[in-house]
Parts: C-alpha cells; structure tokens; sequence
C-alpha cells in the first residue's frame, strides 16, 4: 500500500467514526453565521468580549488610521527590520498592566506554547504537565529535550507528590497548566500551584490565560489578576485571538526571561513578525480593557444562566467559565444534536475525539458577551 492510499484508508476511517472534519463556508454577521443560506447565532466563537462583532469599535480604530500608520505588512522578523516602535509600545503597555519587568509578543498562540517551553528546557529540566493542557502546549513538550510527566487533570495531591519525588533529579521542574481549559470551562487553582511552587527552589511555574485573559480580573487580564498571583507565574501567558479580537500572543515575564527567549525561541527567531496595523490593533484594544468590566459580568451572567439550565436538564459539567460543555458520548450523536440544534437557528458545534477523549464528544457552548438572557432560554428550550 503507498502512501496515497494510507492517506485515503485513514480519511475514511474517521468518516466512519462520524470525526472527518471540513473546512465550513459561511459568512458572517455580527453575531450571526449564515451557513447554506440559514441565518444562526453563533455560540461556536471564541469572540468572549464580543469586540470582533462591534462594528462601532472598528469604526473608531478605522478613524484612526493614516496611510502612514496602515502598515499591512513588517516584511521581517523582528530581529531583522521587524521590529517597529508599536510592537515595543504594546509591550510595554502589557508589562505596565500586569506590572512585570517586561512582555514579549508572539505570532499566535501556538507559536507562543510551541516556542517558550523547548527555548528554556534541557535535559535536565522535568515538565510536570497537566493532562488537559491544549495541543499546543503538548506539542512544545514535544519539541523540547525535557523529560514530561503528564499529572491527572487539576489534581494537585498527584502533583505534589511528583514534586517530592522527583525535585533532586533536575536542575529546574516547569509546572505547566491552563487558567481555563479549553474544552471543560473549567479552572486550574492558581494559588495553590504557586504555592506548591514556592516549596522548592527549582519549580518554575507556566499558565496559559489564553481563555481568561480579557474575560476575567477587574482589568480584564485573566484568572491570575483574579488569584492576586501573577508575580508567582514565571511563565504567564496568553492570546489576543479570542477575548481581544486580534492575533497574536503575550508573555509576561522578567526581563532576563524576555531576553532569553529573544535569543532562543525559533518560534520568534525565524518568523515574520505580525503587521504593524495588526499589533496596533492589539493595543488599541488592550488598553480599552480595564473599561470592559460589564460587559465581562455580562457573559459571567449569561454562561451561569446556561451552565444552571444544563444541569437542570441532567446535564452535569465541570465547567465555572464561559466554556460550557454539553458531553453526549459518541461523535455521531453529538453531530445529530449540533444538528438540531443548527436547525432551530443556534450555530453550535459538536467536538470529538482526538479533540476529547473517545466517549466524551460534546457540543462546546463558547459564549460571548453579545449572548443575551433570551438567547439562553431559546436554546434551552430545544434541548432534552
């Protein structure tokens, strides 16, 4: 058998499994999707804030602009003739928020997590990794020359006990959670990891905010803003594709931290760095997110209105974010309630294995703070 016909035999294997993905068309509508000519609303969007459908917020950037500061591309990585004053002033703005030496912003996200973590392990660093975290991150585990152990989800007895065994043997452990896991909504306890941190001098901690950051803390700057512990976190790190309806990635660090990854990271290294009008985007949005605390109380009111209406129906979820999963069990049922539930006009999605466990397919309620009370009680209403 070549290599064509592996590649066939395994396509129609996961279409036999009901897990052969493609790509959808659609247009979109402020808060709404059209898909084959049916209006929905969209509860499959990782727009948390709800900027990316605000129309008015892009006027006012647009106004903004001059042939002058719409620069569509930086032509080089940063460490060639990329590097523009307006990456430094996002930075800049971002350690000011946070109130750490320094910031470091990223491509994306998966450059960010398929980056930092082989830029500062050797062999003899241990990666104590929750068994969660997002392929991203597992993938950087990958790339780098640590050893990794993967600790049961949130369970912080295993992790301890990993610690003690295993803090002799290596020069540095790297603790490596989510704030908010993507696929659950639910929390890593971010005090009590960086207090098991604190227990040794060789435990360096790493959080990815990519769920939390812009929806979470009075600023809007992610779970740890609200644990009070973002000085505990060497590694803190999150997005602007979601909450900030941007692209891109942030690190918040030290400044020898910063400067390492500069020299080290390849993710950063050999890459062309994100257009100008793109970072000045980013800031113009991250400087008006202190503002945006109703509307942060506005999607926590709406998510606990669904994640209460759920386990009303006997749907039990670990989820205390805006992330609520409804888990059904096979991938075929699951794409039979997105379906009915696209029918009744809500564009939700169902997830399946290798996204989750086999067993565990689900439809992903991802909420946005353009979801309204009404909204909740509709869904409701079509799901048994």
């Amino acid at each position: 058998m070549n290599a064509t016909e592996v590649m066939q035999q395994e396509l129609q294997a996961l279409e036999s499994h009901s897990n052969l993905r493609r790509l959808p068309q659609m247009i979109h509508d402020g808060r709404n999707v059209i898909v084959d000519g049916q209006r929905m609303l969209n509860l499959s969007s990782n727009d948390y804030m709800g900027l990316a459908a605000d129309r008015e917020i892009r006027e006012e950037f647009l106004q903004m602009l001059t042939p002058d500061s719409f620069l569509p591309t930086s032509s080089s990585s940063r460490l060639l003739t990329g590097n523009f004053g307006i990456y430094e002033e996002l930075e800049s703005e971002l350690a000011a928020l946070f109130g750490t030496e320094a910031a470091l912003v990223f491509n994306s996200g998966y450059h960010a997590n398929t980056g930092i973590l082989p830029a500062v392990s050797d062999t003899q660093t241990l990666i104590l990794a929750d068994k969660l975290v997002h392929a991203s991150i597992i993938d950087g585990i990958r790339l780098s020359a640590g050893r990794c152990i993967r600790y049961r989800h949130n369970d912080l007895a295993q992790l301890e006990r990993l610690l003690k065994e295993h803090h002799e043997n290596y020069r540095q452990i790297i603790i490596v959670t989510e704030s908010i896991f993507s696929m659950d909504g639910d929390r890593a306890d971010l005090k009590a990891l960086a207090r098991l941190k604190q227990t040794y001098g060789n435990v360096r901690l790493y959080v990815d905010e990519a769920h939390a950051f812009g929806t979470c803390g009075k600023q809007g700057l992610g779970c740890a803003e609200e644990a009070g512990c973002i000085c505990d976190i060497d590694f803190l790190v999150g997005t602007f594709g979601k909450a900030a309806a941007s692209a891109g990635a942030y690190i918040v660090c030290t400044r020898m931290i910063r400067e390492y990854l500069v020299n080290r990271m390849r993710t950063l290294i050999f890459t062309t760095a994100l257009p100008p009008v793109n970072i000045a985007w980013t800031l113009f949005i991250v400087r008006r997110l202190p503002e945006m605390q109703k509307r942060r109380e506005h999607l926590a009111h709406v998510s606990r209105l669904l994640r209460e209406a759920l386990q009303a129906k006997g749907y039990s979820s670990p989820s205390v974010s805006h992330i609520v999963p409804m888990v059904v069990g096979p991938s075929a049922d699951a794409i039979l309630r997105a379906e009915m539930l696209q029918r009744h006009g809500f564009y939700a999605l169902p997830v399946r294995p290798p996204t989750v466990p086999e067993g565990t397919s689900r439809i992903r309620f991802s909420l946005t703070a353009e979801i309204k009370e009404e909204d909740i009680k509709e869904l409701i209403s079509h799901i048994d």
